[in-house]
């Protein structure tokens, strides 16, 4: 049995013996999915996530645009997918490759849609989103202000519109902000202050 597993049925026979009936379920990291739903959840006309098709039988940090922590532990620390022809939603299989994910860059495919408010609750450890020159419309979710590790968000060059989220300007951690070329109105306060 896994240690995980060992650690959760201990946790609920404490609580069940404490009279504590409330428990919340986290997100179990499951990289393999994350990387198969996300291939089957994106249109691939160019072929650009073909080495995707072995995951079920290879590691998840041989395939293209994938790198690990360190290859034997399989955890993705970066999706490196820019320039690669996708076109479709940002899935939400992004929640399974949560905790050690740090790094999304998506920039210059033809992805379109809102970016999802869970954004943060899928991913609470991103230090980069770029998802720059695609095609996502509607308005900037404020939610992203709960990325509280993020230093560079780029969402150059999409079809956004509405005001900036003020909660933006509370990530302390920011260093690059990159917004231009949507139409998005309104202004934040500075975000460089100690």
């Amino acid at each position: 049995m896994a240690e995980s597993t060992k650690v959760l049925l201990f946790t609920l026979f404490f609580l069940s013996f404490s009279g504590v009936y409330t428990v919340t379920v986290a997100v179990v990291e499951d990289h393999p999915r994350c990387l198969r739903e996300l291939k089957d959840s994106l249109i691939d006309p160019l072929g650009s996530l073909k080495s995707w098709n072995t995951l079920d039988s290879s590691s998840v940090c041989g395939v293209a645009g994938v790198s690990c922590w360190i290859n034997s532990d399989e955890r993705v620390i970066s999706l490196e997918l820019q320039g690669k022809g996708l076109s479709g939603h940002l899935p939400d299989a992004l929640k399974y490759c949560s905790f050690s994910l740090h790094h999304l860059n998506l920039s210059g495919n033809s992805l379109f849609g809102s970016i999802p408010s869970e954004i943060c609750s899928w991913m609470p450890y991103l230090v980069t989103l770029d998802l720059s020159n695609n095609s996502f419309s509607g308005s900037i979710p404020a939610e992203l202000g709960k990325c509280t590790y993020l230093n560079n968000i780029m969402l150059n060059n999409n079809e956004l519109t509405g005001n900036i989220p003020q909660e933006i300007s509370s990530l302390r951690r920011l260093k690059v902000l990159c917004l231009s070329n949507n139409d998005l109105s309104g202004s934040i306060a500075p975000f460089f202050q100690d």
